[in-house]
């Protein structure tokens, strides 16, 4: 049979209608021009026809225009903690394969707390929390320092220098701000002195693989102060190195942090690709922090391809390895048109 057709699912910045009242990082999470042109590019480069559905209000008017055999998802969606599962619920409804995780994992791991308690059955530690759910509601007996992040966001929204408090007042001044500026429930979370590291993660079943192990190093400030903020994200080549399988957290945690990871994304079905984030407590042990199935894929800047890229793997290849674990696992269920032709 002839190439098969690809569509991209994604969400734009400049797509995204925003008022004077929106918090300032409201599009932080979604994707620019440039991530999109090097997914396309890298489909091409296997020989796969691509075309572009966006993940708006004409989502479903171009998949019906276009007809693609999969399509590989990146769309965040708009709205509620849901909004991640918007397009695979529509393509699943529709039966189109598609790459990444499906509707409930996305739904699930959007909501930090839901999450958290989760993976804390699995027997993986998780730092202590409690979620503030109201402008009524106040903390006083939290173990301190904390950092507190909105509920359902992603993409360290929310999350800034000033997250880490040390006293109750600190605390319930920035939750009530949180609530306000986000409309949503606030995580209150021990705050951990150890190295902040993320996993990323590629394939499904026997083939699901850990492509690197990467630990967020601070260039001024104290490791014990850090925090992976919008401001530190957003200034990453200034305020942070990124170190790729660092040999003293391989040797004194790698088969932990490999094992937790594992079994987290087992457990969940965790699909195609992921970003699992860690931090060290100050036994040096890794405590759970979040799980993100739709990670960056940005060439330059991402997480998960400057992984790829520590450890030999081109970006073009990590998007054609992710499009084939997903054809992979639709061919174990019997969908064996997604077989690419010459």
């Amino acid at each position: 049979m002839g190439n098969l057709k690809i569509g991209i699912a994604y969400n734009l910045k400049q797509s995204l209608e925003v008022t004077g009242e929106a918090p300032e990082d409201i599009a932080e999470e979604l994707d620019c021009e440039e991530t999109i042109d090097a997914i396309e590019n890298a489909l091409q480069s296997g020989g796969y026809g691509v075309v572009r559905l966006g993940g708006g209000s004409d989502f479903i008017d171009r998949l019906r225009d276009e007809s693609p055999d999969l399509v590989f998802n990146i769309a965040e969606g708009f709205g509620s903690r849901s909004r991640e599962a918007h397009i695979p619920s529509i393509l699943e409804f529709l039966g189109l394969p598609y790459t990444g995780s499906d509707p409930l994992v996305l739904a699930l791991t959007l909501e930090k707390a839901l999450t958290k308690r989760v993976v804390a059955s699995l027997g993986v530690k998780t730092p202590a929390f409690r979620v503030v759910r109201s402008l009524k509601e106040k903390v006083y007996d939290f173990p301190l320092p904390a950092i507190l992040k909105p509920l359902y966001e992603g993409s360290s929204m929310g999350i800034r220098l000033h997250s880490k408090v040390m006293s109750y007042d600190e605390l319930n001044s920035l939750a009530e701000s949180l609530i306000l500026h986000y409309n949503e429930p606030v995580l209150v979370e021990e705050f951990l002195p150890g190295p902040e590291l993320t996993v990323g993660l590629i394939g499904n079943g026997k083939d699901r693989r850990i492509i690197g192990i990467m630990e967020i190093v601070p260039r001024k400030i104290a490791q014990e102060d850090f925090i992976y903020s919008l401001e530190v994200k957003r200034a990453w080549r200034e305020e942070v190195e990124y170190r790729v399988n660092p040999d003293y957290i391989i040797s004194s945690c790698g088969d932990e942090l490999r094992s937790s990871v594992l079994k987290i994304a087992e457990v969940l079905d965790i699909r195609d690709f992921a970003r699992l984030d860690f931090r060290l407590d100050k036994n040096g042990m890794p405590n759970f922090l979040e799980i993100n199935p739709l990670p960056g894929l940005n060439p330059n800047y991402s997480d998960l391809p400057i992984m790829a890229y520590a450890v030999g793997i081109q970006y073009n290849d990590m998007i054609l390895e992710i499009v084939e674990s997903a054809r992979k696992r639709y061919e174990s269920k019997g969908c064996h048109y997604l077989q690419q032709g010459s």
